[in-house]
């Protein structure tokens, strides 16, 4: 994994972005070879006027494949899942390349040629991906790991490769029995071989070692030996890390608060909170031009099918636990909550009017929400705002809930491109493992991964109820 301010790209996605690069530079030059030089050499002059048009569709291309998530990790790596991305992929990269066409006319194609370069391009990487996927199967990439610790964090380790078996996993080839804990770990899996760690590891050519254990304290944790596999060129990381370097996300039952504490991250820096800020206004402010007429097409429609008002206003939890009044499009029928008792929103809710239930799902009620991130209510990217009923509950329920609060909430965020939609105490806990990851890691890359991510998210209906 390469950490980019503080987000984490597998060396495997870096290296699929490359080929795809070469892959769409191949694609673009035989195109508009074929459709400005008719197959003869072009001249180096030649190739120089083509090089503005190259860049900007291979940003075009790559761009629309990130939004269609073909670049995430858990991915599911078939031929069928890069079909279905890679077609819709191209019909965007095929609009964005109009409009850019519109506004500068110097870089425009020939339909012949954009026609060739089109084809080519998705010929060339369906080829590529099913080839490279064939091959990744195999255990040729797979990092080896040992595992100290046999308890229930280290079980987890196990469910959590059957649970997300499309990631590029670890193969666990070994885990190694600390102290007197107790064993959840299947016996083919254990190591008990009266061993260094750092002899272990070269036995078993481990590439790292990952520290599951549930007790560290007393004079039998082996710091001396977890330091020399280390001064060896053998990795050495907790299992929170591992979580939040590989999933994405800081898991609540293996997390130890010192990690919070010692470890890096929480940037909130006057720097880093003013760039945020540009960022939110920037951001609300395109995407209110863009959506505008929408929002009033959207208000219309609410008032035809159920009368005012349009517009729902509900107090929410902001940073340091201040609430502030959000807005939404009115998605429900009047008075959904008679007895003023908050409830968690259900599949098929009775209570979701038609138009409703189409702005929920493209999640259009959430526009009007650009008004409180242009007042400083909210962030356009942060943990999702909750409403003061809900955190009450949750805070006295879940450990370190309230850590969600230290930054401002947001329109979209990291828990809503990564978890589906929440309606539980259990789904609250899951999201809030996404919260932290934000709040601990959030900088201005991961806020435009996110954004990529939202657009992927709309685009296929995910997690909207």
């Amino acid at each position: 994994m390469i950490n980019i301010k503080n987000y984490y790209i597998s060396k495997f996605s870096l290296l699929v972005i490359s080929i795809d690069c070469l892959l769409l530079f191949n694609a673009y030059f035989i195109g508009a070879q074929q459709g400005f030089f008719y197959w003869q050499i072009p001249s180096v002059k030649a190739l120089e006027s083509l090089f503005p048009g190259v860049v900007i569709f291979v940003f075009a291309m790559i761009f629309s494949m990130a939004v269609m998530g073909m670049y995430l990790s858990n991915l599911r790596r078939d031929f069928n899942t890069t079909l279905f991305r890679l077609m819709p992929s191209i019909a965007i990269c095929f609009v964005i390349l109009i409009f850019i066409f519109y506004i500068f006319p110097q870089t425009h194609l020939g339909r012949g040629a954009l026609l060739i370069i089109m084809t080519l391009a998705f010929l060339e990487i369906l080829i590529f991906r099913s080839i490279l996927y064939k091959w990744f199967n195999t255990d040729i990439l797979k990092p080896r790991a040992l595992v100290l610790g046999t308890g229930k964090n280290a079980n987890e380790l196990l469910f959590q490769d059957e649970k997300f078996s499309d990631y590029q996993q670890h193969r666990f080839i070994g885990f190694i029995q600390y102290h007197d804990e107790e064993c959840h770990i299947p016996e083919s899996l254990r190591i008990t071989e009266k061993r260094s760690l750092y002899a272990l590891a070269q036995k078993y050519k481990a590439d790292e070692i990952i520290i599951a254990s549930q007790e560290r304290r007393g004079g039998a944790f082996p710091i001396q030996e977890l330091l020399e596999c280390k001064m060896h060129g053998v990795r050495v990381i907790d299992i929170a890390t591992f979580f939040e370097r590989e999933r994405g996300y800081i898991r609540m039952d293996s997390l130890y608060p010192s990690w919070l504490v010692f470890g890096g991250g929480f940037d909130q820096s006057f720097v880093r909170s003013w760039v945020k800020r540009v960022f939110d206004v920037l951001a609300s402010s395109i995407l209110l031009i863009i959506t505008f007429p929408i929002m009033l097409i959207t208000a219309l429609l609410i008032i035809l099918e159920d009368g005012f008002p349009i517009f729902y206003r509900q107090e929410r939890v902001g940073k340091n636990g201040e609430t502030f009044t959000v807005l939404k499009f009115r998605s429900m029928l009047k008075n959904a909550e008679k007895d003023k008792k908050p409830q968690w929103a259900a599949t098929d809710d009775p209570r979701i009017t038609k138009i409703g239930n189409i702005i929920r799902k493209l999640r259009i009620d959430e526009l009007p929400q650009i008004v409180n991130v242009l007042n400083n209510e909210m962030s356009f990217v942060g943990p999702r705002p909750e409403r003061p009923y809900f955190v009450d509950r949750l805070t006295t329920q879940i450990p370190y809930y309230n850590v969600r609060h230290s930054i401002k909430p947001g329109i979209t965020g990291w828990a809503q491109v990564r978890y589906p939609y929440g309606s539980s105490i259990e789904d609250a806990i899951e999201k809030l493992q996404y919260d932290l990851y934000y709040v601990k890691n959030h900088s201005l890359f991961l806020d435009m991964v996110i954004l990529i991510l939202t657009v992927e998210v709309v685009l296929l209906r995910k997690g909207s109820r």
